[in-house]
């Protein structure tokens, strides 16, 4: 997929499941956990142990399915570059950076950038971010996503920190376009972890289909 297939691929499911873990053996099972959940559009944190292998890992394994696979927690541009060799189809930050956005623009792959003030929003727009990633959204809750969307309406936000089953609905009403969800579909109660994993995820699709989006 070119790089505004992939854009749009992202934009159109919503949801970015993120994989973040001390224990790098668990990573393909709560992959395929996700995807039998039905999430598409999945990012593996930098801070994951082996992650750049656990990336070349799932894009082999899931070559011939429609299934996104990117790196998060992308904060300098020598994670982006490792990253994108590995495979990864697109990057995610919780900073401004751009010199991540430099290295993304030359290997034609896209970001989900991270940015709070509108500062930061439009200069991660105006150097290429093909998302703005609201981190932390739960923090700044909704009211100041409003105001920020206001003068920016044009601008694409996924919403990610905080986000779960009790207000992903209003940030929905506000006119968020997506969101980054990690804990939310990750913690589990369940004995079995991977069933507790693709129930969630079954939750949150279910939600995102049957949701009027706005943006």
């Amino acid at each position: 997929m070119k790089r505004q297939e992939i854009v749009a691929f992202i934009k159109s499911e919503r949801l970015i499941a993120i994989v973040r873990t001390k224990e790098q053996e668990k990573v393909p099972e709560i992959i395929e956990a996700l995807v039998q959940g039905g999430i598409r559009v999945i990012e593996i944190t930098s801070n994951t142990p082996g992650f750049l292998n656990e990336i070349s890992k799932a894009r082999e394994r899931y070559a011939t399915s429609k299934i996104l696979i990117g790196t998060g927690t992308v904060i300098n541009k020598v994670i982006a570059e490792q990253a994108i060799k590995s495979g990864a189809q697109f990057l995610v930050t919780p900073n401004t950076n751009s010199d991540v956005l430099a290295v993304a623009n030359q290997y034609e792959v896209p970001v989900a950038m991270g940015a709070v003030t509108p500062t930061e929003i439009c200069s991660a727009v105006d150097s290429g971010a093909d998302i703005v990633k609201l981190f932390p959204a739960g923090n700044l809750g909704v009211g100041y996503f409003k105001s920020v969307k206001s003068p920016l309406d044009k601008v694409c936000f996924f919403a990610v920190g905080g986000i779960d089953l009790s207000n992903i609905e209003e940030w929905i009403a506000a006119g968020i376009s997506g969101f980054g969800l990690g804990s939310a579909l990750t913690n589990v109660n369940d004995h079995e972890e991977s069933n507790g994993i693709r129930k969630n995820a079954e939750q949150f699709v279910k939600i995102k289909k049957e949701s009027k989006w706005i943006h």
